[in-house]
């Protein structure tokens, strides 16, 4: 029978070169991604670029949104204001194409790029693994299985070698030969590492299983709590009248239509445009065409679990940090595949060594 040091070393191993893979794939993905937003800028200012953009009234923003609506209402999909990277206005028509407009004379600019869709398929694969349906389970399942198994039985394994020596646990020797300094590389990437692994793969596989996260946060919930869902709010005129007198405490960010004039319109809010350390404030309401309001979600008044839940992205990819949170995850992003490589090699290793000392027990026999 197999001691418990042994179990948890056999279940990091074959752990490490499965699931690993997965993650290895997910991290280098997930680390070009992160600068998504200065890259596509860089290689799309005629579509992405406004001159000025800090001096444009929101006011003036919205008005040409709303002049767009009135030329392509019928044809529209989803309409977004500028946010992040993006400084113009863009509209996904229901054909697929997506146009892009200057925020002030509406102009048309271009449709979306090569370098747009290549970071949106990217992004599919980041979360997917480009398999449809099936594939955002692999990833999720993946990320709980780094989170719980593979980081938690690694950091055992390291503190049942160092517990009585922490200083050489996070210690390299850059002279030793080649099979110590890999392991060393492992170890010491592995434990330095530890924690903003554990947070990403925490944070990752909530955008797989989101409900099952948000009933766990429930806990975090009072009877005090003011919960926005469902509320109703002010009625308008009409859809255009809502939309120009949208709520001062946050920038409309997005507009999707309904599939049928019968449906609502589902409009989202952010309290920043642009990229910002900090909270992740958004709103979210449901209008019809005459102007009817119904407000789904507001992080001024929404149940803690649904504030914490907000945080998972921008903690994700390390942006309630600002810039030195996206550094931190772009380099973590790469260690999986280093600790893969470095973990695969010592297993390697001892694999040979076993199969060296089975040949001269039977040279010493024989």
């Amino acid at each position: 029978m197999l001691s418990f040091n042994t179990t948890i070393r056999k279940i990091h191993l074959w752990l490490g070169l499965t699931c690993g893979l997965i993650a290895s794939f997910s991290g280098l993905t997930g680390s070009l991604y992160i600068w998504q937003p200065e890259i596509t800028a860089a290689l799309n200012p005629e579509l992405l670029k406004v001159e000025n953009i800090e001096n444009i009234k929101d006011a003036t923003i919205l008005k040409t949104a709303v002049s767009l609506i009135e030329t392509h209402k019928d044809r529209i999909n989803k309409i977004f204001l500028p946010y992040r990277e993006q400084q113009t206005i863009a509209i996904q028509f229901k054909n697929g194409k997506t146009n892009y407009y200057h925020p002030v004379t509406s102009e048309s600019l271009g449709e979306k790029s090569a370098s747009i869709l290549f970071f949106e398929s990217l992004l599919n694969l980041h979360r997917t693994l480009g398999i449809p349906q099936i594939g955002k389970y692999i990833i999720g399942t993946s990320a709980i299985i780094f989170f719980l198994m593979l980081i938690t039985s690694g950091v055992y394994i390291w503190w049942k070698a160092y517990a009585n020596n922490l200083k050489k646990g996070f210690k390299i020797k850059w002279k030793a030969k080649k099979k110590k300094f890999n392991f060393d590389l492992h170890k010491v990437f592995g434990i330095n590492f530890f924690i903003p692994l554990l947070i990403i793969a925490f944070t990752g596989a909530y955008f797989t299983y989101n409900a099952v996260y948000k009933s766990a946060l429930k806990v975090f919930d009072n009877s005090n709590t003011h919960v926005t869902n469902q509320q109703k709010g002010k009625n308008f005129s009409t859809l255009n009248d809502a939309l120009l007198n949208s709520n001062e405490t946050y920038a409309l960010r997005a507009i999707y239509f309904p599939k049928d004039k019968t449906g609502m319109y589902r409009i989202r809010y952010i309290e920043d445009r642009f990229i910002k350390a900090g909270y992740r404030k958004t709103k979210e309401v449901e209008i019809n065409e005459k102007g009817d309001m119904t407000t789904l979600s507001d992080f001024r008044f929404d149940s803690n679990s649904n504030r914490i839940a907000a945080q998972f992205y921008p903690i994700h990819i390390g942006e309630i940090a600002g810039i030195c949170g996206r550094i931190l995850v772009f380099i973590s992003g790469m260690i999986p595949l280093v600790l893969l490589i470095t973990g695969f090699r010592i297993y390697k290793s001892k694999k040979n060594n076993v199969g060296f000392k089975i040949q001269d027990r039977f040279a010493k026999r024989y």
